[in-house]
């Protein structure tokens, strides 16, 4: 008999500068969150795990001012530096309200700086100090920031699940191929439907 997994669910990259419609990132993922329904998705999983002890943590990435943390950018990173995206003194590196609904029912760990979401912050401490053996990973974008933070969880010991249907790549040819090609090298992929049915009562109860 195998020991239930002790989950918790990752939230990356949902900060008004990609979701808000006037996000000065918004039209790299919007087509495809949109095909996604992707905050409808993410929410739905968050309501089921929501009366659970099932730690959901908030992993936004953040730069200064004048965005001394990137040295010699190049590629997204570059295109956020040039288009003043996620700094952490404007509307557009903040939470979107959707999540803010939560309240303190999500944990936001800070200082992501890069794809990775475990590099420069806690977040691995924060998982094995909860007891958590199993990530549930949802967010943007694809090929980049979920690939990243997700490969790096698999590589760290813990099992990995994307929910594909809760995340968003640049469009939907990259978001499939991921999916498809690329996640179940080292990730179970599932859409919310199924993450959700396939949860057992005692997961979602603890």
């Amino acid at each position: 008999m195998s020991t239930p997994r002790r989950s918790a669910i990752l939230l990356i990259g949902f900060q008004n500068d990609y979701f808000s419609p006037d996000g000065v990132m918004h039209s790299v993922i919007e087509e495809n969150a949109r095909d996604n329904d992707v905050l409808v998705n993410t929410k739905s999983v968050l309501d089921a795990f929501l009366d659970s002890e099932t730690p959901i943590i908030n992993l936004p990435i953040h730069f200064s001012p004048d965005y001394e943390e990137l040295s010699q950018p190049t590629g997204l990173l570059a295109a956020i530096r040039d288009a003043g995206a996620f700094r952490r003194d404007t509307k557009g590196g903040q939470t979107i309200p959707e999540l803010l609904e939560y309240g303190d029912r999500i944990q936001h760990l800070s200082g992501k700086t890069s794809f990775n979401a475990f590099l420069g912050t806690d977040l691995d401490g924060h998982l094995r100090a909860a007891g958590v053996d199993h990530v549930i990973v949802t967010g943007v974008v694809t090929s980049i920031c979920i690939d990243s933070t997700a490969r790096a969880a698999a590589e760290r010991g813990f099992a990995v699940t994307i929910v594909s249907d809760a995340s968003a790549g640049r469009n939907d040819t990259e978001h499939q191929f991921y999916c498809e090609s690329i996640f179940p090298l080292y990730a179970e992929v599932v859409r919310t439907k199924d993450l959700l049915g396939h949860a057992t009562d005692s997961e979602i109860a603890r």
